[in-house]
C-alpha cells in the first residue's frame, strides 16, 4: 500500500514552502496526523444518485480542499470588482512557491489556455512542433487549426516518450517540441537526468513546452520538475493546473512558468482578465492547505494501488503510473469495450488511435474503483469468464 512520506509530501504538494512549514508536524502515520482534514473532505455529490460513475477526465473525485472550499464561500462580497490584485498576489504565491520572481509565472484559463497561447505565440508561419504520440491532445489541436505541421513520434516500446528521437526531430523550422511529465494517457515519466539531457539537446531557438498536469501525483524517486531548468534554459516553458490534485477542473486555473520573454511573448495571447476572482481565492487558499491536500492525495493513491491488486489479481496488463489515471489492456479494440462501460454506467477515457487495445481510467473514490473492476469483470472476462473476486 503506498504511504504518503515526508519526502513525497513536501515535494508533491507544495514544493519548497511546505519543506519548510509542514515538515514538523509531519508523523508516519498521516491517517491519524490528519484525521480532521479528513472529516472535511468527501467526494463531491452526484446531483442524482443514477449518475454515472464518472472516471474519464482524470479529474479529483474530492473537489478542492477544505480551506478553498471556505475560500469560495465568501467570493460573493468580490464578484463585483476585476481580479487584477488578486491576480497579482496569487502570481507572488506561486513564484514563491517555485523559486521565482512573479514576472515569471503567467496565469492562463486552465493550462490548456497556456499551451493555446504558446502555440499562437511561438509557431510562426512555415513552422512545426514536435509531440509524442498519444499525448494530451489540446496542443497538437490548436497547432493544426493555425495550419501548423505537427510532427507526432511514437512512444518507446516501453510506452515512454522516445526524448531522443523527438530531440533529434528539432530543427532551425521547429517552434515547440511539447512533453506532458507524466505523460497523459499512459502515466509514464521522464527522469529528471535524462529531461536534463534532452532539454540541452534542443535548439535553442525551439520553445521546450513541458506540461506538468500531474506533477503532484508522481512519486517516482527520479522524478523532478523541469522548473530549474529555466534559469540555464530560457526556452523552457513548465505548464501547470488547478484542475488535478486542487479539484478545480470545473473552474478553470493553470499557470506557466518561464523566463521573463517567454511569459512576456506568451502573455500578450491570452484573453483579458481571463481569471475570475472566485477561482483566484480557492487556490490561494488551496496553496495554503497542506493537510487536505495531503488527504486527497493519500486517498487517491490507496485507491490506485487497490486497483493494481486487482488488475494483478485477474492477470491483466496494465501500465504502471504516475498520474491520478492508469491505462489498462482489454485485449482487443478498444471501442466496444469503452461503449459497453457506459452501458454499465462506469464512463472511462477516450479511444487512443496508437493505443486501440488500452482503456484509461481515472483514479476516482473507493466504491467509484470497486464499481469499476465490477463492471471489468463483466465486460472483459479472465479466460474466457466472468470473475468474482472477493474486494
Amino acid at each position: 500500500m503506498t504511504t504518503l512520506t515526508r519526502r513525497s509530501f513536501s515535494r508533491a504538494i507544495t514544493g519548497s514552502i511546505a519543506a519548510a512549514l509542514a515538515y514538523p508536524a509531519l508523523a508516519p502515520n498521516l491517517d491519524a496526523e490528519l484525521a480532521g482534514a479528513a472529516s472535511e473532505l468527501a467526494p463531491s455529490p452526484a446531483a442524482d444518485p443514477a449518475s454515472p460513475v464518472l472516471l474519464n477526465y482524470n479529474e479529483n473525485p474530492y473537489g478542492p480542499s477544505p480551506k478553498a472550499r471556505a475560500a469560495l464561500a465568501k467570493c460573493a462580497a468580490i464578484s463585483n470588482r476585476y481580479p487584477d490584485d488578486a491576480a497579482k498576489q496569487l502570481k507572488a504565491v506561486l513564484a514563491k512557491k517555485h523559486d521565482v520572481a512573479p514576472e515569471n509565472i503567467a496565469l492562463g484559463c486552465g493550462s490548456t489556455e497556456i499551451l493555446k497561447c504558446a502555440d499562437a505565440a511561438f509557431l510562426p508561419a512555415q513552422s512545426n512542433l514536435v509531440a509524442p504520440l498519444p499525448t494530451f491532445e489540446a496542443i497538437l489541436e490548436y497547432a493544426e487549426i493555425g495550419g501548423t505541421n505537427t510532427v507526432k513520434i511514437p512512444l518507446t516500446t516501453d510506452h515512454r516518450q522516445d526524448i531522443q528521437r523527438m530531440a533529434a526531430s528539432c530543427t532551425s523550422k521547429t517552434g515547440i517540441v511539447y512533453l506532458c511529465n507524466p505523460n497523459n494517457p499512459t502515466g509514464t515519466f521522464i527522469p529528471r537526468d535524462e529531461l536534463t539531457t534532452f532539454v540541452a539537446a534542443v535548439p535553442p531557438t525551439t520553445l521546450i513546452l513541458i506540461d506538468e498536469a500531474y506533477f503532484e501525483f508522481a512519486d517516482a524517486p527520479t522524478y523532478g520538475t523541469a522548473t530549474p531548468l529555466i534559469a540555464a534554459h530560457p526556452n523552457v516553458l513548465v505548464a501547470r493546473t488547478f484542475s488535478k490534485i486542487y479539484g478545480m477542473a470545473g473552474m478553470r486555473l493553470g499557470y506557466g512558468v518561464g523566463s521573463k520573454p517567454t511569459i512576456e511573448l506568451l502573455s500578450r495571447y491570452f484573453v483579458q482578465d481571463n481569471i475570475n476572482a472566485a477561482v483566484i481565492a480557492a487556490a490561494t487558499a488551496s496553496l495554503e492547505d497542506y493537510e487536505g491536500l495531503a488527504v486527497t492525495l493519500d486517498k487517491l493513491m490507496r485507491s490506485r494501488d487497490w486497483l493494481y491488486a486487482q488488475l494483478t489479481k485477474d492477470g491483466r496488463t496494465y501500465i504502471p503510473s504516475q498520474g491520478n489515471f492508469v491505462m489498462l489492456s482489454v485485449g482487443t479494440d478498444a471501442k466496444p469495450i469503452i461503449a459497453k462501460f457506459a452501458e454499465h454506467n462506469v464512463l472511462v477515457g477516450r479511444y487512443f488511435p496508437s493505443m486501440p487495445e488500452f482503456v484509461r481510467v481515472t483514479i476516482g473514490t473507493q466504491p467509484e474503483m470497486e464499481a469499476f473492476v465490477a463492471a471489468l469483470r463483466q465486460i472483459v472476462p479472465v479466460n474466457g469468464a466472468a470473475v468474482a473476486h472477493a474486494a
